[in-house]
C-alpha cells in the first residue's frame, strides 16, 4: 500500500520545526521513519502534515558532558552501534543496540524516534529505563526535562505535550567495572522482543551487590523496573539462591497477554531470561575484579 496524501515540511532549525508544529493542523514528526512510514503505508495514520527532522541542525551526535553521555535525539542507531564512547562508557546500550532490527533498520532509525514511538518491546526504551535516562524536551513553553520513568506514560504514549519535540537524551554511566547483560527472545532475528531483560550490577569491596537495576521489556505497556528483584540482590552476595529468587520476582510481574503470546508465557520468559542475564552480568563484574580492577 501507499501512504495517504500529506504535506511534507523539512525545517532546518529547531525553532522552525517548533513553529511548524504550532501552526499546522494535525502534524506528525518524522525521525528515522522506521515506524512511521510502515504505519502510513498501512493507513494506520493519516496526518495532514509530516514535519521531517532529518535536516534540523544540532539534533544529532554523541558527546560526554558533566559526567553524562549526551545523545541528540536524531542520533542514528548505527552511530551508537559503532561509537567507541558508547562501547566504553555504556556497554549495556552497546550490547542492546545489536538486537535492534537489522543493519538497514539501524542505518536510519534514531534513538529519539524509538523513545517517542515507545513500543514496549523495543530495546532502546528498555535500556533508557534501566539506566535512568533523562530526556530533554523543547516546546512552546521552553525546555523541560523528564526521567524516563515519567516519560513512558502508557502503551506507545510518551509524555510529550502538543507542539513538543524530544531534543536530547542524557545517560549517566555506571561505575567502571560494573556488570551488565541484555537478553531477549523474539520469533525471528530482528523482530521486536516478546520479552527482553536488562541487568546492571555493581559490587562493593566485599563482593556484595551495592547497586542493582533489573528491567523488563515486552511484558507490560511500558518497560518496567522490577524493584522486588533488585531488592533481593542488593546488599547480598549473589549466589544461585539469590539469582533464582530475583528471577522468580521477574516471573511474577503483571504481564500482558494477547492471542499470540499469553501472559503466562511472557512471565515464564521473564523468569528464564532474568535467570540467565543476572549471572551474565555478575560474571562480567567478576571478570573485571579478576583482571585487577582496571577500567
Amino acid at each position: 500500500m501507499k501512504a495517504p496524501p500529506f504535506r511534507y515540511h523539512a525545517p532546518r532549525t529547531l525553532d522552525e520545526a517548533l513553529s511548524l508544529l504550532a501552526s499546522l493542523p494535525g502534524p506528525r514528526l518524522l525521525a528515522g521513519g522506521q515506524s512511521l512510514m510502515p504505519m502510513l503505508n498501512f493507513r494506520l495514520l493519516a496526518p495532514e502534515h509530516v514535519v521531517d527532522l532529518n535536516r534540523v541542525e544540532g539534533l544529532s551526535g554523541i558527546r560526554e558532558a558533566g559526567g553524562e553521555i549526551v545523545f541528540g535525539a536524531m542520533t542514528r542507531q548505527r552511530e551508537i552501534e559503532f561509537s567507541p564512547l558508547v562501547e566504553a562508557r555504556l556497554p549495556l546500550l552497546a550490547e542492546a543496540i545489536q538486537w535492534v532490527g537489522h543493519r538497514q533498520t539501524r542505518n536510519r532509525g534514531t534513538l529519539g524516534g524509538s523513545l517517542c514511538h515507545l513500543d514496549p518491546s523495543a530495546e532502546q526504551p528498555t535500556v533508557a529505563m534501566a539506566m535512568d535516562a533523562t530526556l530533554a524536551i523543547v516546546g512552546p513553553a521552553g525546555r523541560r526535562e523528564l526521567p524516563m520513568r515519567d516519560f513512558a506514560l502508557d502503551l506507545m504514549t510518551p509524555a510529550l505535550d502538543e507542539g513538543e519535540i524530544l531534543a536530547e537524551v542524557r545517560i549517566r554511566p555506571w561505575a567502571p567495572g560494573h556488570g551488565w547483560a541484555f537478553l531477549e527472545f523474539a520469533r525471528r532475528h530482528g523482530d521486536y522482543a516478546i520479552v527482553a531483560v536488562a541487568v546492571l550490577l555493581e559490587l562493593d569491596a566485599s563482593a556484595r551487590a551495592s547497586r542493582v537495576s533489573i528491567t523488563l521489556g515486552g511484558v507490560a505497556a511500558t518497560p518496567v523496573r522490577v524493584p522486588e528483584a533488585e531488592a533481593r540482590l542488593l546488599g547480598s552476595l549473589i549466589d544461585a539462591e539469590a539469582i533464582a529468587d530475583a528471577a522468580a520476582c521477574c516471573g511474577a510481574v503483571d504481564a500482558l497477554g494477547d492471542p499470540q503470546v499469553p501472559a503466562w508465557y511472557r512471565q515464564r520468559l521473564a523468569r528464564t531470561l532474568a535467570g540467565r542475564a543476572i549471572p551474565a552480568a555478575l560474571a562480567r563484574t567478576a571478570a573485571h575484579a579478576a583482571a585487577g580492577g582496571t577500567p
